[in-house]
């Protein structure tokens, strides 16, 4: 599998994000402003994480070594597990520090060059975010997937920030100016929550990778396939096992015959296992599929 396209676009984010997070940390600290460093932090992160996607990237693409003597597919959900994980507990402590810094009163920021700069990041992040995510819907990369939701992620934080200056902006000098030092943590707690959901939507779809649940859709579609391939063969059973690994397939298949049954040549037996792979689709070089025919139950 030809990985290149993949490998060029995450390059090209890690370049990105690390250029805004080191500029938003540097900003945030000098507005004191906490959702604006958070974001930076969180882009930061985000680097580490994706330099790991990228060298995962170019990993699967090698068939493998004594070691791996099946690639590297199962590399790519755990590093989808990884990154969430991380961004999970980056997200929970940012919402931690924000609790905290209501308890006590909150603090004061300036909000004009504040929501300047969220503005410009918000766009920034939201245009990456939506070519990330086409680009990865285009190759079918999980890796560029996770990475577009970090971009989103931190477009959605990059907006209400600009949001919460906005408010803060109307009601300074009013009667509700008091409230003004709690806008910075509280739009911070209030996207932490938020955006939760998404770190933790990829990390439930790898889990389901790494402990090899069977997807249902494959495992529906490889059953109807055979329950096919028997009525019109005329076999007496099947049994099909199925795996999912990041964009791997694994598919092993199991027909039951008599044993007086005449299979004919290799020939003969290979253009069944080639019909059996053309009805299930799919590339052949992306995935592990395997089927044997027995007349014991037993080896099924």
């Amino acid at each position: 599998m030809d990985t290149t396209i993949e490998q060029a676009q995450l390059r090209f984010s890690i370049t990105v994000t690390f250029l805004v997070g080191a500029t938003s940390v540097a900003i945030g600290l000098l507005l004191h402003s906490q959702s604006i460093a958070f974001d930076g932090f969180y882009s930061l992160v985000d680097v580490v994480l994706t330099t790991g996607s990228l060298a995962v990237s170019r990993l699967i693409t090698h068939d493998g070594s004594r070691r791996f003597q099946f690639g590297y597919w199962h590399l790519e959900p755990l590093v989808v597990v990884l990154n969430a994980t991380v961004l999970t507990i980056t997200c929970a402590y940012a919402a931690i520090t924000a609790i905290h810094d209501l308890s006590i009163g909150g603090h004061e920021i300036r909000f004009g060059v504040g929501a300047g700069w969220a503005a410009l990041m918000g766009v920034l992040s939201m245009a990456m975010a939506l070519a990330l995510r086409r680009r990865a819907r285009t190759l079918g990369s999980a890796l560029l997937e996770l990475d577009a939701k970090g971009w989103f992620i931190g477009a959605s934080i990059s907006l209400a920030v600009l949001v919460g200056f906005g408010i803060a902006a109307v009601i300074r000098g009013g009667s509700l100016d008091h409230w003004t030092p709690y806008i910075d943590s509280s739009v911070l707690l209030l996207l932490t929550i938020a955006l939760l959901p998404l770190p933790l939507g990829s990390l439930w779809h790898a889990m389901r990778e790494v402990l090899q649940l069977a997807p249902d859709a494959l495992d529906s579609h490889v059953r109807s396939v055979m329950q096919g391939i028997v009525g019109e063969r005329g076999y007496l059973d099947f049994a099909s096992y199925v795996a999912k690994m990041g964009r791997m397939r694994f598919i092993d298949i199991h027909i039951l015959l008599p044993p007086d049954a005449e299979l004919g040549t290799i020939a003969s037996v290979d253009e069944v296992r080639a019909e059996i792979a053309a009805r299930l689709g799919g590339d052949i070089r992306a995935e592990w599929l395997n089927i044997m025919f027995t007349s014991h139950r037993g080896w099924m």
